[in-house]
């Protein structure tokens, strides 16, 4: 029986263990999701979770936390989208510059050094300074996993996204992937989602509009009744009274 005997193996060893989940964590911090099969990405959440409430005590001041985030995570340069293009076609040289100082220390903030128009970021220095400040007040639960309908091809593994909650991003319909019932019915379902979680401007606004043209009428009204003479019973406006 496995009595207290948390995780899986994944067909691996050990080592192999470590460094899939360390390369799955580190891309999930790069790209804020991550696209594997479904026991990956279980593992990968318990990883990824530790990760971050150890990121959010060292973001506090925390040294110890965050000498055990380097040594459990590692760390590996990043290279942000709009200089992916210009990174892949430097020489070796050019790109030593960018990920590592002439002293040899790696480029932490990636803020551009003089000469450089670009520098790489810290996987470590992104995940404390940009992704731990927005888990403050969440004890728990940074990551979801959602699982999706098609299967990999050749072996038919079962997919799943991992994703860091709040780091959702605008994105359009789904579109379908075939033709046949069941990744329609899928389709609809990811849509139906995307709706619930990100409902359109244009809803938002439809409903806005009536409680603005109900206080701009009220506006109105309460106008014309101020530029208007009271009147009394009998038809005649309404003397004041001389100012004693």
């Amino acid at each position: 029986m496995r009595h207290l005997v948390a995780g899986r193996k994944l067909g691996r060893t050990s080592a192999h263990r470590r460094a899939l989940l360390r390369n799955l964590a580190q891309s999930l911090i790069e790209h804020e999701q991550v696209r594997t099969t479904l026991p990956k990405a279980k593992e990968l959440r318990r990883f990824a979770e530790r990760l971050i409430t150890l990121a959010r005590k060292a973001h506090q001041g925390d040294v110890a936390a965050r000498q055990a985030l380097v040594r459990k995570l590692c760390d590996r340069g990043i290279i942000s989208a709009e200089h992916r293009e210009t990174y892949d076609l430097m020489s070796e040289a050019g790109r030593h510059k960018v990920l590592r100082s002439r002293t040899g220390r790696r480029h932490r903030t990636g803020q551009p050094r003089p000469g450089l128009s670009f520098t790489a970021e810290s996987v470590v220095h992104r995940l404390v300074n940009t992704i731990a400040p927005r888990y403050v007040d969440r004890p728990g639960g940074y990551t979801r996993i959602i699982k999706l309908a098609t299967l990999r091809v050749g072996d038919g593994g079962q997919q799943a996204i991992v994703q860091l909650v709040g780091s959702e991003k605008a994105q359009g319909k789904a579109r379908s992937s075939g033709t046949t019932v069941r990744r329609k019915r899928a389709t609809s379902r990811q849509q139906a989602a995307r709706d619930v979680l990100q409902p359109s401007r244009a809803t938002s606004k439809a409903a806005e509009a009536p409680a603005d043209r109900v206080a701009d009428a009220s506006e109105t009204e309460a106008a014309d009744a101020q530029s208007e003479p009271s009147t009394d019973p009998a038809g005649e406006p309404e003397q004041q009274a001389p100012e004693s």
